[in-house]
């Protein structure tokens, strides 16, 4: 296979990053499970104890929370939203997208038939 034909391969549903925090690790972990299971994600990392400063509500708050670091598809991300909305205990939860331009083609293999 050439490279233009790895690159047409990868870009018919380009890898995807997904962030979204959660206010504890069980909530994180239901979220993450619930996504894989779905094949909505291949992956998610959860990295806990992250401080948050943020602004809700005109006040300055402090929080401590989980980070899932979420790897999908394009394909996958219009569900994803709504998946996580659906289950997530914040009224409005972050959810940050952002594409992966290049990365092990055998990771990025795994990811994309992870998702099948």
């Amino acid at each position: 296979m050439d490279n233009n034909a790895e690159q047409d391969n990868s870009s018919q549903d380009p890898a995807m990053l997904v962030f979204t925090t959660a206010a504890t690790e069980e909530e994180a972990g239901r979220i993450a499970h619930l996504l894989v299971e779905e094949r909505l994600a291949a992956c998610v990392n959860l990295v806990p104890a992250v401080q948050s400063i943020y602004r809700w509500q005109g006040a300055v708050e402090t929080d401590s929370e989980v980070l899932l670091i979420i790897k999908t598809a394009a394909s996958r991300i219009e569900r994803l939203e709504q998946t996580i909305l659906a289950h997530h205990s914040y009224q409005v939860p972050e959810f940050l997208v952002l594409p992966v331009p290049s990365g092990s083609e055998r990771y990025l293999d795994w990811l994309r038939e992870s998702l099948r």
